[in-house]
């Protein structure tokens, strides 16, 4: 009788799979890829870095990082991100490392579509696999640089290969016990393809919450180009620039939410501190009554700063 190690393990399942019938979603991308989608990428620039045992998190980040402009190796990602008692990384604290270190940390929706489309574009992706089965699983971080949909292959940087080619299908089943987990690391002022804008104004918003205003206006000012008028951004926008001391920025950002979206509380709020700021205490006072009587959550906010500038007037 033969034991199996975890390595042998590993490499019976992927045998197995090899024989399986094709996973939904490959089927579905295989049978109607988009017309928009080239049928080849490679992205041979992403630079590689070999993993450590249980270090496939800190090695994949950092070729993700690395990949769109940040100079961070995996030994520095190493304390933010590996658990000893997992021996491994988890997913929440790879999407707050990418933040530490600047770039702004997109969690893609389960599709294999995006993950390809984000390729497309230019953008590795960094997902989350179990190599093993359900019951001994084998947790793994790889990058996907390429694919090839003539020969339904993912092309990865994994572990120890630095180009690891897989069948579609058998990517897809060890992708799939993750729940298809998948992110990118974008550079300020750019967004991932597959981007929707309310996940996205969330992911620059937490951004804000670790590096501060100046990483993030530039993010802010590239999302009302894709999304114009989204009130989430105008005001992330006119927040960032208020916070950078730019008044007459962050007025504009306020004013044209307060324009497009009549029924923000928080629009004509920002909009009366602003215009209060720069002692234009009428003009502050009608958009702050404006924003009381407006009412709702917020509405607690408007009486405070509608106070605070009665008050500045008597000054």
């Amino acid at each position: 009788m033969s034991i199996l190690n975890a390595r042998s393990l590993v490499g019976v399942f992927l045998l197995c799979l090899g024989a399986c019938a094709t996973p939904p979603q490959t089927r579905m991308m295989l049978g109607s890829p988009p017309a928009s989608l080239p049928r080849h990428i490679e992205l041979t620039n992403v630079p590689y870095f070999a993993q450590d045992a249980y270090q496939c998190g800190p090695a994949s980040l950092a070729m993700s990082l690395n990949a769109v402009g940040f100079s961070v190796s995996p030994e520095i990602l190493k304390p933010e991100l590996y658990l000893p008692d997992r021996h491994g990384s988890l997913q929440v604290e790879m999407l707050a490392a990418a933040r530490r270190n600047g770039a702004v940390a997109y969690q893609l929706a389960p599709e294999l579509n995006d993950v390809l489309h984000e390729i497309a574009a230019g953008t590795p992706v960094v997902v989350l696999q179990n190599l093993a089965f359900s019951w001994y699983p084998v947790w793994h971080y790889a990058v996907v640089i390429g694919y090839d949909l003539d020969r339904a292959e993912i092309i990865l940087r994994s572990g120890p290969e630095q180009r690891q080619v897989l069948p579609m299908r058998t990517f897809e089943y060890t992708w799939a016990r993750s729940g298809y987990w998948a992110m990118v690391a974008m550079p300020p002022g750019r967004i991932p393809e597959t981007a929707d804008a309310t996940s996205f104004i969330a992911a620059v918003s937490a951004l804000e919450k670790i590096s501060g205003p100046e990483r993030v206006q530039s993010t802010y000012l590239a999302a009302l180009k894709r999304w114009p008028g989204n009130l989430s951004a105008q005001i992330g926008a006119g927040n960032a620039a208020y916070q950078l001391h730019d008044l007459a920025r962050a007025e504009t950002a306020f004013r044209q939410a307060a324009h497009d979206h009549p029924d923000s509380v928080a629009a004509f709020n920002n909009l009366a501190q602003t215009l209060s700021d720069q002692a234009r205490y009428e003009e502050a006072l009608e958009a702050a009554h404006r924003a009381v009587n407006l009412g709702g959550p917020l509405a607690q906010t408007a009486q405070q700063t509608l106070a605070d500038i009665e008050r500045a007037m008597k000054k």
